[in-house]
């Protein structure tokens, strides 16, 4: 892949964890998570990279909006609680080891703004930034921006999953 010195700006369209679209101003990826199952005893998700059209992850929440599992690529189902743990008191700072045996956190800032940063070096990894409060609604987009840094593109389905796990803790006030 070329390298633009950019980071990955990914536009979600909808700005919801129940399904939307994450495609980058500048055309390198496309990604989506897609609701696949809703019934009384779970909500299944799963990630695609829609150029390659290969799941990059599912994740499987449990009744009444309880954390379940996760799978990465082809690996195992893992719980929740045990993919993302908590940094901390705070259930808004959970770290969780990806692919590349990186440990990374995600912490919700007091702005509101989700930030991952590798957990040893500090090194800020992405950034997913809400549509500012007061701000007009633009046509087809929601506002929010994932931002992942552009040395991080085979870590961006485990980002877009870890997040919205996160995203699922802080709504539903797990």
């Amino acid at each position: 892949m070329t390298n633009f010195g950019l980071p990955y700006f990914l536009e979600d369209r909808t700005g919801r964890i129940t399904g939307s679209e994450f495609v980058d101003l500048h055309n390198r990826m496309h990604l989506t998570l897609r609701q696949t199952l809703r019934d009384a005893h779970r909500v299944a998700y799963v990630i695609y990279d829609l150029s390659s059209r290969v799941p990059l992850a599912t994740l499987d929440f449990g009744a009444n909006n309880a954390l379940g599992t996760i799978k990465i690529g082809d690996s195992d189902h893992i719980q929740m609680n045990q993919y993302l743990t908590r940094s901390g008191s705070s259930s808004k700072s959970r770290k969780f080891r990806a692919s590349d045996g990186q440990d990374y956190r995600w912490t919700l800032q007091s702005d509101g703004e989700w930030q991952c940063t590798n957990a040893r070096s500090g090194y800020h990894i992405a950034t997913y930034s809400m549509k500012p409060a007061g701000e007009p609604q633009y046509s087809g987009s929601s506002g929010c921006m994932l931002t992942v840094e552009e040395a991080y593109p085979h870590l961006v389905g485990e980002l877009l999953a870890s997040l919205t796990i996160m995203r699922h803790i802080e709504q539903h006030d797990l």
